[in-house]
């Protein structure tokens, strides 16, 4: 038998390892029964939050004004959940975009780079801050992919360093943004729209397109779905689990630059416990925790579910531990649905 009878798999066989990548829900049931039925339900769930909102808050709830401020607050938490979408669907998780936001917006507001961007251009801090995510996720997908880490282990671990290592750069204190360019882009408001959010729905949008209509989404389903499988079809796995954490990594990054046009500051506190957001928004949206199958129209109304109940409750005066209560219920109850669903679909089969 020659080498390439052994290392080099059909051209074939690839194609239908991507074919099978596809989601399945098509196959098995009717229009309400797969993705479309699933968003049904949370787009019912946001609209019930929306009408408990205005039964209970009245016009504070209902004004543009408030609608524009939930937007804004889901953003930013909103762009990482779209990298988290990828990570988890490949198999994986990443613990560390919070304190990676915390790194990239603090490494980004240094007064070094604050000073070049005000001698060239304010790109170099959005530069900077995408250069710090995007290292970060990479150190990320070596030591899983090729160190053989466990993920949860090594974005753990990266989580840690990765807020010390800002302490350390900002001395423990606040850095403040002077450079106008930057401040003036992200205060803007096109056509009545936060540039936040326009940034959000940009991300949103690319996320789609990746996931849903490239080779490297099929690519992502399948390896989630079955590695063994994909690594015989001619996926390099291990290559493409280090490209998921990179991109987890530069979303985290642009987020850190988010973070730095809300707050004008960089701060080694920023990002905290947005990971967590991220995979509850994630979960919530129907993208499976074992991987496999994952859908960025889902995270973005679970992040869009979450930001409109933090906002009910602040316009009722409740308070954060209520909020933390009634988020915690909210994912035990998707993730109990997520278990029903998988276990019809083995059974199914």
């Amino acid at each position: 038998m020659s080498e390439q009878d052994v290392t080099v798999p059909a051209a074939d066989e690839s194609a239908r390892v991507e074919q099978v990548a596809k989601p399945a829900d098509k196959k098995r049931g009717g229009l309400l029964k797969g993705a479309t039925g699933r968003n049904l339900g949370l787009v019912i769930a946001l609209l019930a939050l929306c009408i408990f909102g205005v039964i209970t808050a009245g016009e504070r709830f209902a004004s543009i004004d408030n609608l524009l401020t939930i937007l804004r607050l889901a953003s930013i938490f909103g762009v990482v959940s779209i990298g988290m979408t990828f990570v988890i669907t490949g198999g994986g998780i990443d613990l560390s975009v919070g304190s990676v936001i915390g790194l990239s917006s603090v490494w980004a507001s240094t007064l070094a780079t604050q000073s070049m961007a005000e001698d060239f251009h304010w790109i170099i801090m959005v530069l900077c801050a995408l250069g710090v995510g995007l290292g970060a996720g990479l150190i990320n997908g070596v030591l899983i992919a090729y160190g053989k880490v466990v993920a949860f282990i090594a974005t753990l671990a990266m989580l840690v360093a990765a807020r010390g290592l800002a302490e350390i750069i900002a001395n423990r204190q606040t850095q403040v943004v002077k450079v106008d360019g930057f401040l003036d882009f992200f205060r803007s408001s096109p056509i009545g729209v936060p540039m936040l959010v326009w940034i959000f729905a940009v991300v949103s949008v690319a996320g789609w397109v990746l996931l849903n209509r490239t080779t490297f989404g099929r690519r992502t389903i399948a390896v989630g779905g079955n590695p063994e499988a994909a690594r015989l079809a001619g996926i390099k796995v291990k290559r493409h689990t280090m490209y998921l954490y990179a991109l987890a990594g530069l979303t985290a990054g642009i987020g850190g630059v988010m973070m730095l046009g809300r707050t004008t500051a960089g701060s080694s506190t920023n990002g905290q416990l947005y990971e967590l957001d991220a995979i509850a928004a994630v979960v919530v949206g129907g993208t499976l925790l074992i991987g496999g199958r994952g859908t960025i129209v889902g995270t973005v109304l679970g992040v869009l579910i979450f930001a409109t109940l933090r906002n009910v409750f602040t316009q009722n005066n409740l308070s954060i531990s209520a909020q933390a209560i009634a988020m915690g219920v909210i994912i035990v109850v998707a993730v109990l649905l997520q278990q029903r669903i998988a276990e019809r679909s083995r059974a199914g089969t």
